[in-house]
Formats: structure tokens, C-alpha cells, sequence
């Protein structure tokens, strides 16, 4: 047996391997330790700067220095917007569009407003204040909350009501308390704000209000 054991550790050696008598029955392990690896990466770090460029790319493809939301928008009396002036806290705030159709800011004074896009008001903004009073001038404009708009006629309760995006005119005959039960559910007279005739319309489900818009609930006849 001490032969044999001799002989297979002259046999290891030989080939280069140191080996591990084992007990009887058993076997030799080597002394080779297992590979392991571990892997670090900065793609998060790298990806972030990839998001900041793009949207860098994105701010600058618009007119330069203006942002605003609800493009579409036409301002009026009674709305009330936030106007950021970037790195000028005591220009920014939050303002009503006056009775005038006007808002009346620190420095500049009074702006026009209503029937302007927040776009457009928002230009017109920094335009004045380009004009001697701040280098590149970089102007955001949100509106916060609309003017109300006004149901008549055959509901339970007529009145001024808040307006609130994507409002429709069954969600106004809701908020108003629902329609008596001598209204007329198939047409509806709406006059839009700003305009001097009302449009009678179909009554659809998906039939918008805008803001200071006036709903009347005609009588159905019977």
C-alpha cells in the first residue's frame, strides 16, 4: 500500500499537479481554486447623460427659451396661469388674467392675454423683457385653473361652475344635478366665449365644453 501511494504521488508530481492523499476508497482533489469573476459597469451613469442630452436636444428644437403647455389654449378673463422667469424668482409667480383681458407683471406691466396662446403669451413675455431688461430671458407659462363655465335652463341647479379639462356637457348637467324632467336631451344652445350667437348642437356623449362657455338646457316639447 505505501508503495502504491508513493508511486501516485510521483505520478502527480510528475505531471505537474500537487495532489492530496486520500483516504482509502477515496480520491485525490486538486489544489487549483475555482475560477470566479465579477463585472462592474457605468452604464447607468452613462445612460443618464445620454437622457440629459436628448432632452437638451428636445428644449432646444422649440423657439429658444420658451416652453409652455396647453398650446392650443386661448387665454381669458378669470384664468389663472404660473409664470416661471428661469433664475428670476422674484419675476415669476402665479397671475390672474384680468377684467381687461390683461396680466400685470412685475417689470414689464401689463401684458394682453386673453385670446393668446400660452405660446404666444409666453414670447411675447420674453420679448419684453429682452428688451433692457434681462439677457436671454427664458420664460415657462402653465395655466392653472380656467374660467368657469355657466349652465341654464332645464337642469336642477343652473349656475357658475369650475371648469376642469375635458369636461363635457353631460359631465356640466351632471355637476349642475341632472336635468329636470322637462328637459330636452337631443339638442343643446352653447355660446362660447367671446362669441356674440349661440349654436344650438346635437346632445352626444362626447360633446365638449370650453372654458366660459354658456350651456342652456332648452324645455323638450312634448
Amino acid at each position: 500500500m505505501k508503495i502504491l501511494m508513493t508511486l501516485a504521488a510521483a505520478i502527480a508530481f510528475a505531471g505537474g499537479i500537487p495532489a492530496i492523499a486520500a483516504p482509502i476508497g477515496g480520491q485525490a482533489t486538486t489544489g487549483a481554486p475555482a475560477a470566479t469573476a465579477t463585472a462592474t459597469t457605468t452604464t447607468t451613469a452613462q445612460a443618464g447623460g445620454q437622457a440629459t442630452g436628448s432632452a437638451t436636444s428636445s428644449a432646444q428644437a422649440g423657439p429658444a427659451g420658451v416652453t409652455a403647455s396647453t398650446d392650443d389654449y386661448r387665454l381669458g378673463a378669470a384664468d389663472k396661469v404660473r409664470i416661471l422667469i428661469f433664475d428670476e424668482p422674484s419675476l415669476s409667480g402665479e397671475f390672474f388674467v384680468n377684467a381687461n383681458g390683461k396680466l400685470s407683471l412685475p417689470l414689464i406691466g401689463d401684458v394682453q392675454a386673453a385670446g393668446v396662446t400660452t405660446t404666444a403669451l409666453a414670447g411675447n413675455i420674453q420679448r419684453k423683457l429682452a428688451d433692457g431688461y434681462l439677457k436671454e430671458p427664458r420664460v415657462s407659462i402653465d395655466v392653472l385653473t380656467f374660467r368657469p363655465f355657466y349652465i341654464l335652463g332645464e337642469v336642477n341647479k343652473p349656475g357658475e361652475y369650475p371648469y376642469s379639462s375635458g369636461l363635457t356637457v353631460l359631465n356640466a348637467v351632471a355637476t349642475a344635478e341632472g336635468f329636470t324632467y322637462r328637459a330636452s336631451k337631443k339638442t343643446v344652445i352653447i355660446k362660447h366665449a367671446g362669441e356674440a350667437e349661440e349654436e344650438k348642437v346635437s346632445l352626444t356623449p362626447d360633446l365638449r365644453v370650453r372654458p366660459g362657455d354658456t350651456i342652456r338646457i332648452r324645455e323638450r316639447l312634448f
